[in-house]
């Protein structure tokens, strides 16, 4: 093997651990008792308790947020879905003197400081009545998975063939049929990935969520962060446990999402 292939190895299987470790350190944290945290010297070597991962599991704070977070981030992705690949596709094969600017708008949306959206957000649904509800988080969120998707599927669309898509008006496909039936799988991979970005965006929120929600829609984020207390009396395994609570949804949605794709290119392939 040549060194600089093996220098390059080297360094992705580094940066590999670099970003698994701290995941597999929080997984091994819930697993112990306050005393094995805290102490100096970190313990490898303990015994195993699930009594942290059963208090978060039993609360019911906890499983609320969990369904709102589920409820709030599945249907604003959805929605993101249905409306920004459209808008996207039609930016970025049907151009005119306001594409760039519509793409300059859906950028700057994510230019504005979090805080700068929930104020305002936030006296509109007290005015409308939604305050503290799902539907206010829903069009909230909304608002960031239709920017995003359309942000990185304006280029995933870009870069499909147009000789493709012409070949396909030539054998009598219409825009839409051209749309879903050759624009969508061949931009597949890049699209798959807007999508889970847009989920994993919307899912560790915390800041907007904070601001429209008291009680009844509190998403997970937030009722992770109340878990903690003031002082030295930090319940460790128990933050640990409800950090591992937060970060399985993307991960399984991401697991979903790559095993639905790998799927779809098998039976393309035979």
């Amino acid at each position: 093997m040549r060194p600089g292939r093996l220098i390059g190895k080297t360094v992705l299987a580094f940066a590999g651990f670099m970003a698994v470790f701290p995941l597999l350190w929080t997984a091994l944290n819930s697993l112990k008792n306050n005393v094995d945290i805290i102490t100096r010297v970190p313990r490898v070597v303990f015994t195993p308790t699930l009594a942290n991962i059963s208090y978060i599991l039993g609360r019911d704070s906890v499983m609320t947020g969990l369904y709102n977070s589920m409820v709030a981030c599945g249907v604003a992705v959805l929605i993101g879905i249905v409306l920004g690949l459209p808008a996207a596709y039609a930016v970025a094969r049907y151009p005119n003197r306001w594409a760039g600017d519509i793409q300059f708008f859906v950028l700057s949306l994510r230019f504005l400081p979090p805080v700068a959206v929930a104020i305002p957000l936030m006296v509109i649904w007290l005015q409308f009545g939604l305050y503290d509800t799902l539907a206010a988080l829903i069009v909230t969120y909304s608002l960031l998975t239709i920017s995003v998707i359309m942000w990185l599927a304006i280029p995933a669309f870009q870069a499909v063939p147009k000789e493709v898509e012409e070949a396909a008006f030539v054998d009598g496909y219409g825009a839409y049929s051209v749309f879903w039936k050759i624009a969508l799988p061949v931009a597949a991979r890049s699209l798959i990935g807007a999508v889970a970005f847009s989920f994993v965006l919307v899912w560790n929120e915390f800041l907007i969520a904070l601001m429209l929600s008291s009680s009844n829609a509190k998403t997970l984020p937030i009722v992770a962060s109340e878990l903690s207390q003031q002082g030295m009396n930090v319940p460790w395994g128990i933050l640990n446990a409800s950090v591992v609570l937060l970060s399985l949804p993307p991960l399984l949605f991401l697991g979903v999402l790559s095993g639905f794709l790998n799927s779809v290119f098998r039976q393309k392939k035979t």
